[in-house]
């Protein structure tokens, strides 16, 4: 099977080693990821609301690139550093997936890469050819 491996240019994909998305078949994975644009500036400083729709957006992108679509999200696992807020998480999340309706866990954890980083976000996809 080929393999697709998708990269943003972000700095720390040579450093740590990984891909922004991978496809093989049709399976896609996309690694976790923070509102943050392609010049580095994090997008929602202080509202998880705001860069739960970032990532999203940002992911759509990176999904179509791959030939998948929000649509095929069969699973997302959300992280945050205040669990405290999953219901500003939650309505963002739920504007994209209220339909489509993939598994979905998210969880509090003591800290992101940056602490501005409120959200962060992985999702699976697979492409129903």
């Amino acid at each position: 099977m080929e393999r697709i491996n998708v990269s943003t240019g972000a700095k720390w994909e040579d450093i740590v080693g990984y891909s922004r998305a991978v496809r093989i078949g049709n399976v896609v994975e996309v690694t976790g990821t923070v509102a943050v644009d392609n010049s580095g500036e994090i997008i929602g400083k202080g509202d998880p609301y705001l860069q739960t729709k970032f990532i999203i957006f940002k992911v759509e992108n990176v999904l179509n690139q791959v030939g998948a679509k929000l649509t095929d999200v069969v699973r997302t696992r959300i992280y945050t550093t205040d669990i405290s807020r999953w219901e500003e998480i939650g309505k963002a999340h739920g504007e994209f997936f209220k339909d489509i309706k993939p598994c979905c866990t998210m969880l509090e954890v003591s800290a992101l890469i940056d602490k501005q980083y409120l959200v962060e976000i992985e999702f699976t996809a697979v492409v129903n050819e």
